[in-house]
């Protein structure tokens, strides 16, 4: 019977069973801890290797998918349900604000290659920047500094500093107001 690469694991075995210790831990720890317990939920996910700054405001049903690789600065927010995919690092720069439901996509397949592997890049979130509710950033994308990515938006390509960007594919629709 010949090869049949979809059926190859995209990630190593190590890499899959810290993921699952880390699920276990998210299941049994995480998840079930009371919302104002940031500090406890920071503490877990350092102890996965996350580097979390501090006064940050972690809820617990937001899902990480690989603790490892989130790099968080001080007073970040992440959001009930919110997701961060992050077989690459993902870096939450300080006073950043990710939103209910919002998506960070760090990996997609190269669909024109027939063994269609996983292709992940690093996602880049700005001091001050505002991911809204059910937005998502694809990989690879840099959302500068006091960027804000409107209701169910989605981020392509790099969005400005101090921009308002709405729709499908994201578009700058005005400046934001930086206040100093």
């Amino acid at each position: 019977m010949p090869h049949d690469p979809y059926l190859a694991p995209s990630f190593s075995f190590e890499n899959r069973l810290r993921r699952l210790l880390w699920n276990m831990v998210y299941s049994l720890l995480f998840k079930p801890s009371p919302r104002l317990l940031h500090g406890w939920r920071s503490f877990l996910l350092r102890s996965f290797g996350a580097k979390i700054g501090s006064d940050c405001h972690i809820y617990p049903h937001a899902r990480i998918w690989a603790p490892w690789n989130l790099i968080c600065g001080d007073v970040v927010a992440v959001a009930d349900e919110a997701i961060i995919y992050n077989p690459m690092p993902i870096v939450l720069s300080s006073h950043c604000t990710i939103s209910q439901q919002a998506y960070l996509c760090g990996a997609t397949h190269d669909h024109n290659h027939p063994d269609f592997p996983l292709v992940s890049a690093s996602i880049d979130i700005g001091a001050y920047a505002w991911i809204c509710a059910r937005a998502t950033v694809q990989p690879g994308v840099r959302v500068a500094e006091g960027a804000v990515l409107g209701l169910g938006a989605i981020a392509t390509k790099n969005l400005e500093p101090w921009s308002v960007n709405v729709g499908i594919p994201a578009r700058k629709i005005k400046d934001r107001i930086h206040h100093e």
